[in-house]
């Protein structure tokens, strides 16, 4: 089962999901009576506003809001049911309390589900930018074509390294081994047979790159030490390569596969994707009204007196935002 953090995945995560009421400056309004006593929503906005939750929800608005006003058009409804019913597919009975858990709602979900598309696709329209013949070249000579493998991937070391001599040793029966000891449910009653290329995000890049050293029908002299940095897990793989594409000699022939990896990582790349954010930020003239959340715009933007900044979006009104929230 997926650990809950997961649910606030999307190909581009942006800010935290996390909700809180909109505090108007300045307003008087009451939240709640006692005796003696009333906290009000200026009180209220004061006391929680350098709060790191409130700062990020702030983050999230803003980028909601730009993104949505630049790109919204490009995003369908359809696109974002899609993302929201795989997410609830996989998690089955248990997405319901998962959501929970992640202090979301269906519709809070669909609606940070969107933000990350609206910026997936910003970043997507960036990175195709810098894709000329000259790049493209660039790629092809890194590039490595499919291969087929098999992989067995294990938790503790010592136990890794005792399977990685039982594959290496005469007549070993790989598949087997893979079936008994795998700890990769989504790979091992095939054997741990696995199909990609050197743009795949199907396997760890250091299993990638150990696997693309090999030669045909040949088991790795060594386990490969893996750590996923979503949760800082450690895992030890056993890795056989069963055969190698022939490269093919004209780079044309890659293209789409190509376009497709690059455009991947750049998704992936933050400091890609903050610039990317920066750039729609000072478009849409983005501007820090209230000094306390110039520390978690300023990565994106300039703050002071004389830069763009941001908290509220020049040049699009509320009606318009309220009026894109509602479609969505």
């Amino acid at each position: 089962m997926m650990k809950t953090k997961k649910i606030l995945a999307g190909a581009v995560t942006l800010f935290a999901a996390v909700t809180l009421a909109a505090c108007a400056n300045g307003s008087t309004k009451d939240i709640v009576t006692m005796k003696g006593n009333t906290i009000n929503v200026s009180e209220f906005y004061e006391r929680v506003k350098t709060n790191q939750q409130a700062q990020q929800v702030l983050l999230s608005m803003v980028i909601e809001d730009v993104f949505e006003a630049q790109y919204g058009k490009e995003v369908s409804s359809k696109d974002v049911d899609e993302a929201y019913d795989k997410m609830a597919k996989q998690y089955g009975e248990s997405f319901t309390s998962a959501l929970a858990s992640a202090g979301l709602t269906q519709e809070t979900y669909k609606q940070q589900i969107r933000a990350n598309k609206l910026v997936e696709f910003a970043v997507k329209e960036a990175a195709e930018k810098e894709l000329t013949d000259e790049k493209y070249k660039e790629l092809y000579e890194a590039y490595t074509p499919e291969v087929t493998a098999q992989i067995i991937k294990l938790t503790d070391e010592a136990k890794a390294n005792e399977i990685l001599a039982q594959a290496q040793a005469e007549g070993a029966d790989f598949a087997q081994l893979a079936k008994d000891n795998s700890t990769d449910t989504e790979t091992k009653e095939n054997g741990g047979t696995v199909k990609f290329d050197s743009t795949s995000t199907t396997v760890p890049a250091e299993v990638k790159t150990a696997i693309f050293a090999l030669n045909n029908d040949q088991v790795g002299a060594s386990v490969v030490k893996s750590i996923n940095l979503s949760n800082y897990q450690v895992s030890y793989y056993v890795v056989k390569l069963n055969t190698k594409s022939e490269k093919a000699a004209d780079w044309k022939e890659y293209k789409d596969t190509l376009k497709d990896g690059f455009i991947k990582s750049k998704q992936s790349d933050t400091a890609f994707v903050r610039n990317v954010i920066s750039e729609v930020f000072k478009k849409a003239n983005v501007k820090v009204k209230d000094e306390a959340f110039q520390t978690i715009l300023s990565q994106y933007i300039t703050t002071g007196d004389t830069s763009s900044s941001s908290s509220t979006t020049e040049g699009s009104s509320s009606s318009e935002t309220k009026e894109s929230s509602s479609d969505k």
